[in-house]
């Protein structure tokens, strides 16, 4: 009985595995696909392992410069989220008054609203703040969306860290701020990672912001230049659209391989284990 039950456990996460993975498969056939390649009569499984289409599919659409823009703004994105987000988490861990845990409610709130629902007025600010098309207001437009976020993992993370490792730099002479950074900062790289993988991936598919505040093609990010080229330039030419794709998801996918065992630690973990 227990064999039998395991081996059907083990059926299911197979089959589970095959259904997510299944449209990667699709995407990567064809992009190996020759352009003259006929979907109704060649194989549907056997490609023709045709790699033009990345190299044609690279030039035309310039991903590459659209990869530039969207590394770019998610580093920065990033960096302000981590830094203001671990500094926001600490106050409201460490110092839990009214004030505070207002503050901390309102962020809250704030992750139950849909970042869409704010474009108008938001875009009305960075009008005024000439922020409009431009690599730096995007960054903080990401950034500002994804705090709420990055608060409550930090906060969480930093309660689960003993106070008497604070209180011991403190009575050696640091400040609370020292404190944090010296000693409380280097313990959150686990949660660090969880908040850098879960936002970063919204930040490079950033699309509904992106489209309303990078308005030039210089400037436009990964799923900009996609949309543009597969509107105007690839048509019905799967094998290019494919391939485009394929080059556009390897960073991330990269990323999240190197890193996917730090998201669930980051998370649940504490800093201090027994």
């Amino acid at each position: 009985m227990k064999k039998t039950y395991s081996l059907l456990r083990h059926l299911t996460v197979l089959l589970i595995c095959l259904m997510c993975m299944s449209p990667f498969l699709v995407l990567l056939n064809l992009s190996l696909n020759t352009p003259r390649h006929n979907l109704y009569e060649d194989s549907l499984i056997v490609p023709d392992f045709y790699f033009g289409n990345y190299a044609e599919g690279w030039v035309k659409s310039h991903i590459d410069r659209a990869m530039v823009n969207s590394g770019i703004i998610a580093f920065a994105a990033l960096a302000l989220i981590v830094l203001l987000g671990a500094m926001a988490g600490y106050t409201v861990a460490r110092f839990p008054n009214r004030f505070n845990r207002m503050v901390f409610s309102v962020l809250l709130g704030c992750m139950m609203i849909p970042g869409i629902i704010n474009t108008v007025p938001l875009y009305t600010l960075m009008i005024r703040i000439k922020a409009v098309n431009t690599l730096w207001g995007m960054a903080l437009v990401c950034a500002t969306l994804a705090l709420p976020q990055a608060v409550f993992v930090f906060s969480g993370f930093i309660q689960s860290i003993p106070r008497e490792l604070e209180e011991a730099a403190i009575i050696d002479g640091c400040s609370y701020f020292t404190a944090f950074w010296r000693v409380v900062f280097p313990l959150l790289k686990p949660s660090v990672s969880a908040v850098v993988i879960l936002n970063g991936f919204g930040i490079w598919n950033n699309y509904s912001q992106a489209v309303f505040f990078l308005q030039s093609s210089e400037k436009h990010n990964v799923p900009q230049a996609l949309s543009v080229y597969f509107q105007q330039f690839a048509g019905a030419q799967w094998n290019l659209m494919a391939a485009t794709a394929v080059i556009a998801i390897v960073p991330v996918v990269a990323v999240f391989l190197v890193f996917q065992k730090r998201i669930m630690s980051g998370l649940t973990e504490g800093a201090i284990k027994g």
